[in-house]
């Protein structure tokens, strides 16, 4: 028996769409999710919330030149209604909000189209949003824009973002005033007097639950009477921001599911795109998919997250989608793709060239190398290479981009040196592309492992009285633990980290952020970690050169010296670089930079020498640097040796 068609049911101030699946009601001309009816569930969604308050896209916008990552937050409602696509096998409606010059000040200047799909024996729906800025308009910024669904509390209490992330989440009445105890800044509270009280005395942040892009692809709640799940899909990447490891936010105590498309979280203003007076800019977010599934009463409810994966994968192999029905969206055969193989050349490390084993590869719009992380205007596609350093790229926009690379275990970004024309349906071979990483001699020695993370590092575990249940046991999962910060004045009470080469262990010896020092509950200091080395010779008059990788850093100045604590000025200052807030937020990674310091051999002496890192801001608990990977190469040796 086939499934039932779907139906298009249109009122005065609202639509449904009903595929006998289930039943999605939108307001009209709004195009806001009112209603979900499923599986015997009236409304999955909150029905004591207002009815803009249930399921939405909104963004934040500012004027242009604003500094930050405020603005002004707008639900995104629809003037007109219209339908694209109404046969037993599809339905696609959209929703449309329109600029002119009247508005201006008052209203983004954007025309927003909101559509929603629903196809004939899927449980589920699709949404995706056109953003079009017209060339004669004024600029703006947008700090974020993303799709919310608001779910009802007395049903969805299960959360799952990951298979070693997933609990009864609070309630969010847990985190009024008299059932919890604020902490350091708004979105932590202490759980202290919760309606399950088998939380008590759980730390609750929402931040807590982000991941990276490339991980981001599903996550949502279970209700389990009935048995029910509510799950978020992303299947690609290429209309979010900030390339694969950009971080973001998942589902949290609501219940509420996030459809991330642009935000700050762990960049800062970097990656707020800022669209200029006069400049044309279009782009797709989307589509995403909203899937709904169901399992008898008497199966396990974590069934359902499972499904939930295996749909997911569905998803991914299914982009592109070939039923959105806008021109604004391609099709498989209007795309191109991009193959090739990524080799490594260090002839410190290896006279042969190397294969770019698990590199990070992709397109994105024209800039400097490690230009991508901060990029926000355009689409970005990446893939990881196989052990060979081979890659293909497939299902790439028609446009102009370059070719970008990061391998693991090598420090720097890849560019390729020819800007890249994908046309529909080309198939660009590449052939072997070769990466240089900075070098300049060999390694005398090197802490962690540059990976553009942290995490190799030194995470303490948390005070005991704030800790978060579903991280606990899980070393790769402690950084996520609130008040870490804190714990470095508690392991280096009275003077700073001393890191020994040849005898510390970055596993066990280096904090995984150089963080303030606290010295009551209102004041900081900053801190200077020394790294002590010997020498058994020194070229006086060579130059060494020391490699600073960071994975983070928050409002921090990094300052180097050698062997003299007190040199002013210092041989390097960074100046102050970053708005990660990766710390605060229970991220072990940020924005990229990387440094080289020149390091005169006449600074250096035969035997034991200290290099000082300094980080002096100290206004608040979280201004920090987070090391990815230090290295300190000699002199490169003379041609005749």
């Amino acid at each position: 028996m086939s499934p039932m068609g779907v139906t298009l049911q249109i009122q005065d101030t609202h639509v449904m769409m009903d595929n006998g699946l289930l039943q999605v009601t939108l307001s009209n001309p709004g195009g806001l999710v009112t209603g979900i009816r499923f599986n015997g569930i009236d409304n999955v969604l909150e029905v004591q919330n207002e009815e803009g308050n249930r399921g939405y896209w909104d963004l934040v916008w500012a004027d242009p030149g604003s500094a930050g990552t405020k603005g002004i937050f707008d639900v995104i409602q629809g003037t007109s209604f219209n339908v694209i696509v109404e046969d037993e096998d599809q339905v696609e409606i959209s929703f449309t909000r329109s600029w002119n010059p009247s508005l201006q000040g008052k209203q983004v200047p954007l025309n927003i189209d909101k559509r929603f799909i629903m196809l004939r024996g899927c449980s589920g729906f699709y949404s995706y949003g056109i953003y079009e800025h017209l060339q004669d308009w004024p600029g703006f910024n947008m700090a974020e824009t993303r799709i919310a669904f608001k779910l009802r509390k007395d049903k969805f209490q299960y959360m799952a973002m990951a298979d070693d992330r997933q609990r009864i989440m609070p309630m969010p009445d847990d985190r009024l005033q008299g059932r919890c105890q604020p902490l350091a800044y708004p979105e932590a509270v202490l759980l202290t007097k919760p309606i399950n009280s088998d939380l008590k005395g759980e730390v609750d942040d929402k931040y807590q639950y982000s991941c990276d892009d490339k991980d981001n692809k599903v996550h949502g709640w279970i209700c389990t009477d009935p048995r029910v799940g509510f799950w978020q899909i992303t299947p690609s990447d290429e209309f979010r921001t900030g390339g694969p490891v950009k971080q973001n936010l998942t589902s949290h105590v609501g219940p509420t599911t996030l459809a991330m498309f642009v935000s700050a979280h762990y960049s800062g203003e970097d990656l707020v795109p800022k669209i200029q007076d006069k400049e044309p800019w279009k782009k797709v977010f989307g589509p995403v998919f909203i899937y709904l599934n169901w399992a008898m009463e008497s199966d396990d409810p974590l069934s359902l997250w499972e499904d939930a994966k295996a749909q997911m994968a569905i998803e991914v192999e299914s982009w592109p989608y070939s039923f959105p029905a806008s021109e604004d969206f391609p099709t498989t055969d209007e795309r191109g793709s991009v193959s090739g193989t990524l080799l490594v050349k260090d002839p410190y490390i290896d006279e042969d060239y190397m294969s770019a084993d698990s590199a990070y590869i992709g397109l994105a719009l024209p800039g400097d190398a490690g230009s991508w992380q901060r990029e926000s205007k355009g689409y970005q596609f990446w893939t990881r290479t196989d052990e060979d350093g081979n890659f293909t790229i497939s299902d790439i926009r028609a446009g102009n981009y370059n070719l970008y690379a990061w391998v693991p275990g090598f420090i720097g970004d890849y560019k390729y040196d020819v800007d890249i024309s994908i046309t529909p349906g080309c198939d660009i071979d590449l052939g072997g592309i070769v990466y240089e990483p900075p070098r300049d001699g060999p390694t005398l020695w090197e802490i962690g492992i540059p990976d553009r993370s942290a995490a190799e590092f030194f995470v303490p575990d948390p005070d005991p009285k704030y800790i978060n249940k579903v991280l606990v046991n899980k070393p790769d999962l402690r950084f996520r633990q609130y008040g870490l910060w804190d714990r470095y004045a508690e392991l280096y009470p009275n003077t700073d980290l001393v890191y020994t080469v040849g005898v510390s262990d970055f596993r066990k010896d280096w904090f995984f952020a150089q963080v303030n020092r606290k010295k009551d509950s209102k004041t900081y200091q900053g801190t200077t970690w020394q790294i002590v080395f010997n020498l058994d010779e020194v070229d006086q008059s060579g130059t060494f050169k020391l490699r600073l990788a960071l994975a983070s850093a928050t409002v921090a100045e990094l300052q180097v010296r050698v062997n003299d604590p007190k040199a002013n000025p210092p041989l390097f200052s960074s100046g102050v670089i970053g708005k990660d807030n990766s710390l605060a937020r229970h991220g072990i990674h940020g924005l990229y930079w990387l440094y080289t310091v020149d390091v005169p051999g006449s600074l250096l002496v035969k035997g034991n020498n200290t290099i000082f890192l300094t980080q002096p801001r100290a206004a608040t608990p979280w201004q920090n640097i987070m090391y990815d990977y230090i290295r300190l190469e000699a002199p490169p040796p003379s041609p005749s040796k």
